[in-house]
């Protein structure tokens, strides 16, 4: 224990009606900063409950170095609980509040908790955060709910801490001050992110796929040089293994010709009693258990051949990506898509919206009256019947579209087979998200301008990945309100807008 402060040894979880989340998973976590990534439904958030003990191994054991600190993606649920619970520190304030009263029995309770108050001032001060620890969490936005959810981390000092995906409702100002907080991090901290900037800034990455953990060293651009280079080698492979398996397709060809050209010499002297009776059927008895087992050698190696394609192609597999060519919703460069006040937008533009939570990026999108056919995606993704199937919700905004045709078209967003004839209402996270962006872009009549609240909230790297391939495909003007820089950067967008302090254009931060 004293190399690693988490110990995962042959642990096994499984959900209550028996569904597999991880099977007899061996991994340790060091000391520093560690990102966990993985695509949605691996287990990452699931691995930190466990650690966390809010969740029971099935199997298998974890062992912890110290106290673990866990700050949740529902910490902005509390709404009922006050500042000081959220941050961890009502119990021990109450018990410092008790001898400060006369109490000396609650001296134990107090611990080395005497300059508690002024501790938690100062770490919620550090994120600009009010310091009245009895204000109810209610009254705070939820960027500011999970600040204080990180403050109090800070408070308590665990030796162990756990985020998961603490950028998912902060703003750009709040990221600042949780990447501030990230680079000087003490002891252990272990982060489920797909925030590329935050993945910047840890020390390892742990990549949870198919069950295991592999470890990386370096950010997370480091981690993805080496999967390309780990991709390229196994393309590699794959190509020699399609070499290997023409090759020996050749030969047993080959072979096949070679031996019966003998069995049928040896059919021939039988035939026409060229030698002695005894000879000619010893050699003709011969010839076909030769050509029996050349058979059988020749194949077995061109079984051998493809058993080692399938082994390469597994090795080099990638992540499905969505590819969609979305030729309808071009727009004419001189189209006039979208009056606000002062600003138009004309043609194919890409918008990216800033502005600080609370500021009106939402209303703004909401309240958008464009000239053209327009689609929103908003950040609930409340737009699905979860009752109605994954087609009957394409077809509700496409309904002279042939079912055949569009089963096709949801191929591309890697929505297949039976997955398209279930309820919106049993998709996991990932597959919601890729309904709903399929059922926004391949809408009747098609949309020439799309406006997108907070894509990547909830997304894995992978996911994030696949709405900026999807949103390539699109040839309309785009609006995005989004504090994910990077993700903004990757989608061309060349104008910036601002909704602090009213709607105006900005220089690209």
């Amino acid at each position: 224990m004293s190399f690693s402060a988490v110990v995962c040894a042959g642990l096994s979880f499984d959900w209550p009606d028996g569904a597999p989340v991880l099977r007899d998973l061996d991994v340790a976590f060091g000391a520093g900063r560690t990102g966990l990534v993985g695509v949605n439904g691996s287990g990452k958030s699931t691995l930190l409950r466990l650690i966390a003990g809010e969740l029971t191994p099935t199997a298998g054991t974890i062992r912890a170095a110290g106290e673990v600190g866990y700050l949740p993606q529902d910490a902005t649920l509390a709404a009922d609980r006050t500042t000081a619970e959220l941050l961890g520190v009502a119990s021990q304030r109450a018990a410092l509040h008790a001898v400060e009263a006369g109490d000396p029995s609650a001296i134990a309770a107090v611990g080395d908790g005497w300059d508690l108050e002024e501790r938690a001032a100062a770490a919620l001060a550090r994120f600009d955060l009010p310091t009245d620890l009895d204000r109810s969490v209610g009254s705070l936005s939820g960027g500011e709910a999970v600040l204080v959810g990180l403050a109090g981390l800070l408070v308590r000092r665990p030796a162990i801490t756990l985020l998961d995906e603490p950028t998912n409702n902060l703003d750009r100002r709040a990221r600042g001050l949780l990447y501030e907080a990230v680079a000087s991090w003490p002891g252990v901290l272990l982060v489920v992110s797909h925030d590329r900037e935050l993945l910047e800034l840890v020390d390892t990455i742990a990549d949870l796929r198919d069950g295991v953990v592999r470890a990386y060293g370096g950010p997370l651009s480091a981690y993805e040089q080496q999967l390309a280079a780990e991709h390229e080698t196994a393309q590699r492979l794959v190509r020699v293994a399609e070499a290997g398996v023409r090759r020996e397709q050749r030969q047993l060809v080959e072979a096949r010709t070679k031996l019966a050209r003998r069995v049928r010499y040896a059919n021939t002297d039988h035939a026409n009693k060229r030698k002695p009776k005894i000879v000619m059927n010893a050699r003709r008895r011969e010839a076909q258990v030769s050509a029996g087992k050349h058979r059988i050698l020749q194949e077995q190696r061109l079984d051998g051949a493809r058993h080692e394609l399938v082994a390469a192609e597994v090795a080099g597999r990638d992540d499905d990506h969505i590819r969609v060519d979305l030729p309808d919703t071009a727009v004419p460069a001189g189209r006039t898509v979208l009056q606000v006040g002062e600003l138009t937008v004309r043609g194919p533009e890409r918008i990216g919206v800033l502005g600080r939570n609370g500021s009106g990026k939402t209303t703004l999108l909401r309240g958008l009256d464009p000239l053209v056919p327009t689609g929103y995606l908003p950040q609930r993704l409340d737009v699905l019947d979860d009752t109605a199937s994954v087609l009957d919700n394409v077809r509700a905004l496409a309904p002279r579209a042939d079912p055949q045709q569009v089963r096709a078209r949801l191929a591309r967003f890697l929505v297949r087979g039976e997955a398209v004839d279930r309820p919106a209402g049993t998709l996991s996270g990932g597959e919601r998200f890729r309904v709903a962006l399929a059922r926004l872009l391949l809408a009747e009549p098609p949309p020439q301008l799309v406006t997108l609240d907070e894509p990547t909230n909830n997304l894995d790297l992978s996911g994030v990945d696949r709405l900026a391939e999807a949103l390539r495909g699109y040839r309309g003007a785009l609006l995005v309100a989004s504090h994910d820089l990077p993700f903004l950067r990757r989608l061309g967008i060349a104008r910036w807008w601002s909704v602090e302090g009213g709607l105006h254009e900005v220089e690209a931060p």
